[in-house]
This record gives structure tokens, C-alpha cells and sequence, in this order.
């Protein structure tokens, strides 16, 4: 599965989530350490929800630029 994430600039690094997976959340340095945070976090995160019977759905956020 794809997940989308939002990262961040946050202070002097960068913090990023997961719209989907609300409280799916992780920090860094760079953007690509965030990137590499959010993807041990995710099924980590789907592990506890489905432990805890919190049913897992579809990803359905859409991510689109905007050209202004």
C-alpha cells in the first residue's frame, strides 16, 4: 500500500505525518530521514490498530500541485 505523508519544515529539521493514519507522526534532520521514519512508523502503526480492533481502511488521501 501508498501512503501518503505531509512533511514539514519544523524548527531546524523537518517533521512529517500521515493524513490517513491520524497520530502516524515522525521527526528528522533532512526530509529523506523523515521519509525513512514514516516508513518503519506506518506498519508499526497499522500492527497497533489492527491489535487494538481498530479496522484499517484504504488510503484515501490524494496528493495534487498547485500551479499559481
Amino acid at each position: 500500500m501508498r501512503y501518503a505523508v505531509v512533511i514539514e519544515k519544523a524548527g531546524e529539521g523537518y517533521s512529517g505525518y500521515v493524513p490517513d493514519l491520524p497520530g502516524c507522526v515522525a521527526a528528522g534532520a533532512s526530509v529523506a530521514e523523515v521519509k525513512r521514519e514514516l516508513a518503519e512508523a506506518i506498519p508499526f502503526h497499522l500492527e497497533g490498530m489492527a491489535a487494538g480492533g481498530v479496522a484499517v481502511g484504504a488510503p484515501e488521501s490524494v496528493v495534487e500541485w498547485v500551479e499559481v
